[in-house]
């Protein structure tokens, strides 16, 4: 036999050695069937590159960090299995308010900056260095100046040419403040996952005071005056018990990132509000599920509405079937997504699911206005959930995300009269497609756990 007719057996052999490693290790690991199937698929037409890719972008669990139990949500122990999970009961009182309007927002960031006495803890996926954030790290100078503990992470890949020209923070560094990237691109390849991003959005005052909502620090999401193609997003504060779980949260991507351990002092002690609040994290550093889980168990408990606004929308198959379900029930579905999003890939992806929710009656309102980045769900009168969490696959099952649900009468008009304002301003339905079209977009079902 032939050297080369070797060489060709050889690299067939391995190809087929390849695909069973991988479907066995992704059978191992309990991947869901439409992940196995994106995989397998591409292990199929480039299995070796395939292979290497597999491993740096296949893991979505990693050893869990430095984190407390009760950010965790509990189950009740009943066996009929219609019960919900215990939020309500596990949730804390405190207070929260709702900023819609991104002047509004980078005002309370600006005054939250201020009015810090003692700490000042900021995580961010995206920390462009532009005109906003000019202002941001001269304030953060004068609070370090003051005796301010300052400390910054920065997810490496969501800022990367921030990461990359890192000098823009040499004076801040000098006067003391602490800036980490989270999973640096360059640095220790075996302990990163590229694939898996710190997405949380938490800015935390003198333990006392949070932000968060969806919104990042660049001139893109907020500002002290009019732009016209800044995006529309949300961003909330917290004040009460609920602080501590922010801090838990920030606490282990901090000690993941540095290997300092953080502790929670609470000077003064804030009296708790009365709107219930529950903090969910999701991502690689929780054991299950619980975001995902939380999410589809409200959706099958919806008795009149579920109101969704994300920016991208990709779901998987069993999320899919939850929302037709709920509206065969005859509960109000509602979908508010933009019209056009910043990534041409995540439209083409989602335009599938886009068709299937409206061949089953459910409203898919297209947000005509600046680019729609918030993320927030509407379960009846009872519950709101906002946070940094997108209805995609990366979302729920990839990035490190934190979601708070809050249970509070002010809060829920609010969010609903946000949301109204947002339909009065979006078409109805997706257009229809030639059949060419429709073929591509059912095909990028395969790929869709990856986006």
């Amino acid at each position: 036999m032939e050297f080369s007719n070797l060489i060709i057996y050889a690299l067939i052999i391995l190809r087929e050695f390849t695909i069973i490693f991988v479907l066995i290790h992704m059978i191992y690991k309990r991947r869901e069937p439409s992940s196995m199937i994106a995989w397998l698929l591409f292990l199929i037409l480039v299995p070796y590159l395939a292979l290497v890719l597999y491993f740096i972008f296949g893991t979505r669990k990693v050893k869990s960090k430095y984190k407390k139990e009760n950010i965790s949500v509990n189950r009740k122990n009943h066996t009929s299995g219609t019960e919900e999970f215990e939020i309500y009961k596990s949730a804390t009182n405190g207070k929260m308010e709702l900023f819609f309007d991104y002047i509004e927002s980078y005002n309370e960031f600006v005054k939250s900056i201020n009015e810090a006495k003692k700490n000042i803890y900021i995580c961010t996926y995206v920390f462009k260095y532009d005109s906003v954030t000019k202002e941001i790290i001269s304030l953060l100078e004068e609070k370090v100046k003051q005796g301010v503990e300052v400390k910054i992470l920065i997810d490496s890949l969501g800022s990367l040419y921030t990461y990359l020209f890192q000098n823009r923070f040499k004076t801040l560094k000098s006067l003391g403040a602490e800036i980490k990237f989270f999973m640096p691109i360059f640095q220790i390849p075996f302990r990163n996952y590229i694939n898996l991003r710190n997405h949380r959005k938490i800015y935390i005052f003198d333990n006392q005071k949070v932000l968060s909502g969806g919104v990042n620090l660049s001139n893109e999401y907020f500002g002290k005056e009019y732009i016209k193609d800044r995006w529309e997003d949300i961003l909330f504060s917290c004040k009460g018990s609920c602080v501590e779980d922010f801090f838990t949260i920030f606490a282990s991507d901090w000690y993941y990132a540095t290997k300092q351990r953080l502790s929670f002092d609470l000077i003064p002690i804030y009296e708790d509000g009365n709107d219930k609040i529950k903090v969910i994290p999701s991502g690689p550093d929780v054991k299950t599920d619980v975001l995902y889980e939380t999410i589809l168990n409200k959706i099958f408990m919806a008795k009149s509405r579920i109101w969704i606004v994300t920016p991208y929308f990709i779901p998987n198959e069993t999320l899919t079937k939850a929302l037709i379900i709920a509206k065969h029930k005859g509960v109000d579905v509602k979908l508010i997504t933009p019209k056009h999003s910043n990534h041409i890939l995540a439209d083409l992806t989602r335009s599938s699911f886009l068709r299937e929710l409206q061949d089953n009656y459910i409203d898919v309102m297209l947000y005509r206005g600046r680019m729609l980045h918030a993320k927030a769900i509407l379960f009846d009168d009872k519950w709101a959930m906002v946070g940094s969490v997108n209805i995609d696959n990366r979302s729920l099952f990839l990035n490190y995300e934190v979601t708070t649900f809050v249970s509070s009468i002010e809060s829920i008009s609010k969010i609903e009269a946000w949301m109204d304002e947002l339909v009065e301003n979006s078409i109805i339905g997706i257009n229809s497609a030639s059949h060419t079209r429709v073929l591509v977009e059912n095909l990028m079902r395969i790929v869709a756990p990856q986006i």
